[in-house]
């Protein structure tokens, strides 16, 4: 799967300082996974593309490979957790060659990002 393009895309609100602290943790992490793309999404600036999605906890990550959503939920937002979770999802996805099952809302989310070119 690793020539399948991998996207991160975390989801958070300007207005929440844990958000806006965790904002340059998600760039560090991004520069260490430079054959994806990582991408940040304001829930109430972008609400276009997160409708429906009821974002009650900060941040909410999006981990896909190709059409395959590898993971959707919550996490703490410590930079450790995020490099960890990132690597072992494209790991386990470029072993397997296939997705965990994933929530209707996530599949539909990641269409539309990815209709929105990412």
């Amino acid at each position: 799967m690793s020539d399948i393009r991998q996207l991160v895309v975390c989801l958070c609100a300007e207005w929440c300082s844990v958000c806006r602290d965790y904002r340059g943790r998600f760039e560090q992490v991004a520069s260490q996974f430079p054959t994806s793309v990582f991408v940040w999404v304001d829930v109430e600036d972008q609400a276009e593309l997160v409708d429906p999605i009821d974002v009650e906890n900060f941040p909410m990550l999006l981990i896909a490979a190709g059409s395959d959503v590898l993971f959707f939920g919550t996490l703490t937002p410590q930079i450790e957790t995020l490099e960890r979770l990132v690597r072992d999802r494209f790991a386990q996805a470029d072993a397997s060659g296939s997705a965990a099952r994933s929530s209707p809302e996530a599949v539909a989310l990641l269409a539309r990002l990815r209709a929105a070119g990412h």
